[in-house]
C-alpha cells in the first residue's frame, strides 16, 4: 500500500505537470509562429507576453509564499489552478488587440506560482527528511513529463484543429488532471501542519534573507534562469529557422523534456548522497554546454544534442533550490523564502525570452546572444563553490 507521503508526491507530480512552469513554458514556442502568422505580431511582441507573465510571477511569488506558510498548500493551490486553467483556455478567444494577449498572460503570471513546485514542495518536504531529495525530484519530474507530452500534443492539436482549439483543450486538461488530485491527496504531514501546535524548525524570513548563503542561491538562480528561459522559449522557432521541420523541432522540445525527466530523477538520487552545491555546479555546466551547442546548431542532430544537455541540467537552475532552502534554512519560513527566490527566477525569466526575441528581430539570428548566455551560465555555476556546509537544524522526522 502506498504511504500517505508518497501519495502526496504522486499528486504533486501530476499537478506540476499541468502547471504554469510546464504547460505554459514548454508550449509557448509552439504557439509563437501561429500567433505571429494570425495577427502579424513580431516575435519580440509575442515574447513580451511571456515576459509580462514572468514579471507577474516575480511580484506575486513572495505573497504566495507567505500565504502558503500561513494557510498550507491545498487552500492556495486549488484556486490558483482553477484560474490558471481557465485563463489558459481563454487564449482560444484572442483578438488582434495585442493588449488582450498581454492581459491574459498577466493573469496567468499572478496565479502561476501557486500551481508550480513552489506550492507543492512545502507539503512534500514535511513528509520526508533523509529521502527529501528523491521526493522533491519526483515532483519536479512532472515538469519534465509536461515538456515531453505538451509540445507534440500542442503541435498535433494546432495542425488538426487550429491554435484556438489547442489552447482551449489544454486549459481543460488543467481542470481534469491537476485540480482533482490536489484536492484529494495534497496536504502537509499532520504534526507539521500549521496550527498543530508544533512549530517547524528553521530560520525566520528576516534571518534567512540576511545570510550570504541566501543571496548566493538567488544569484545562481537568476543567471541560470536568463539563459535557460531564453533558450527554451525560442527553441522551436530557432530550429525551424535553420531548416528543421516543425515536427522535428517539436520533437526536440519533447526530447528536452525526456532529458529533463531523467535529469531530475538523477538529481534527486545525487542530492540524497552528495553535497547539493556540487551537484548543482555539474548540472549548470551541462546547461552551459547545451546552450553553446544550440548557438551553432545547423542540423537536427546538433539541436537534439543541445536539447538533451539543457534538459538534463535543468535540475540545477531551479529544482535544486527548494532542496537547498530546506537544508540551509529549514521549513519554518520555507515557502516565503522560496517565493523570494522565485521573484529573482521570474525576473530573469522575463528578461531571457524578450532579449532573445529582440536579438532575432534586430540581427535575424540567435547565435551571438546564445554564445554569450552560455558563457554567463558557465561562470554562474562557480557560485555554487561559495556555499557553506549545511548548518545543524532540528529536523522533523517523517519516518520515511
Amino acid at each position: 500500500m502506498i504511504s500517505p507521503g508518497w501519495r502526496v508526491v504522486i499528486a504533486a507530480y501530476f499537478g506540476v505537470m499541468v502547471s504554469f512552469g510546464s504547460l505554459l513554458v514548454f508550449t509557448f514556442s509552439i504557439f509563437l509562429k501561429p500567433l505571429s502568422a494570425e495577427f502579424g505580431w513580431s516575435r519580440e511582441s509575442i515574447s513580451a507576453a511571456f515576459g509580462l507573465a514572468a514579471i507577474s510571477v516575480a511580484i506575486c511569488s513572495p505573497l504566495l509564499g507567505h500565504l502558503l506558510d500561513r494557510w498550507g498548500p491545498r487552500r492556495l493551490i486549488l484556486p490558483c489552478m482553477a484560474v490558471f486553467g481557465t485563463a489558459f483556455a481563454s487564449l482560444s478567444l484572442l483578438t488582434p488587440n495585442l493588449f488582450h494577449l498581454y492581459a491574459t498572460f498577466v493573469v496567468l503570471g499572478i496565479v502561476g506560482n501557486g500551481t508550480t513546485q513552489m506550492g507543492y514542495s512545502r507539503a512534500v518536504s514535511t513528509w520526508f527528511d533523509e529521502r527529501r531529495g528523491t521526493a522533491l525530484s519526483l515532483v519536479m519530474a512532472g515538469v519534465g513529463t509536461g515538456a515531453m507530452v505538451f509540445p507534440p500534443l500542442a503541435l498535433a492539436l494546432i495542425d488538426h484543429y487550429g491554435w484556438r482549439v489547442a489552447y482551449a483543450l489544454l486549459g481543460v486538461v488543467v481542470w481534469l488532471l491537476g485540480i482533482p488530485l490536489t484536492a484529494i491527496f495534497v496536504r502537509e504531514r499532520p504534526q507539521s501542519a500549521s496550527g498543530a501546535g508544533q512549530p517547524l524548525e528553521g530560520l525566520g524570513v528576516t534571518e534567512g534573507v540576511r545570510t550570504k548563503t541566501f543571496w548566493v542561491v538567488v544569484a545562481t538562480l537568476f543567471l541560470g534562469s536568463v539563459s535557460v528561459n531564453g533558450a527554451i522559449t525560442h527553441l522551436s522557432p530557432l530550429l525551424t529557422d535553420r531548416g528543421v521541420s516543425s515536427a522535428t523541432a517539436a520533437l526536440a522540445a519533447s526530447i528536452l523534456g525526456v532529458a529533463s525527466f531523467c535529469g531530475r530523477l538523477v538529481t534527486g538520487f545525487l542530492l540524497d548522497r552528495f553535497f547539493g552545491p556540487r551537484v548543482g555546479l555539474v548540472l549548470l555546466m551541462a546547461i552551459a554546454a547545451g546552450i553553446l551547442a544550440l548557438a551553432t546548431a545547423s542540423s537536427a542532430g546538433i539541436g537534439m544534442m543541445a536539447a538533451v544537455l539543457i534538459g538534463f541540467g535543468l535540475g540545477a537552475e531551479a529544482d535544486i533550490t527548494p532542496y537547498l532552502l530546506t537544508r540551509y534554512f529549514g521549513l519554518r519560513s520555507f515557502s516565503t523564502l522560496y517565493g523570494f527566490t522565485w521573484t529573482a527566477y521570474a525576473i530573469a525569466g522575463a528578461i531571457g525570452p524578450v532579449v532573445m526575441g529582440r536579438a532575432f528581430d534586430i540581427t535575424g539570428s540567435y547565435t551571438s546572444l546564445l554564445t554569450s548566455l552560455a558563457a554567463v551560465t558557465f561562470l554562474s555555476s562557480g557560485l555554487y563553490l561559495l556555499l557553506p556546509r549545511y548548518p545543524r537544524l532540528v529536523r522533523s522526522e517523517a519516518g520515511h
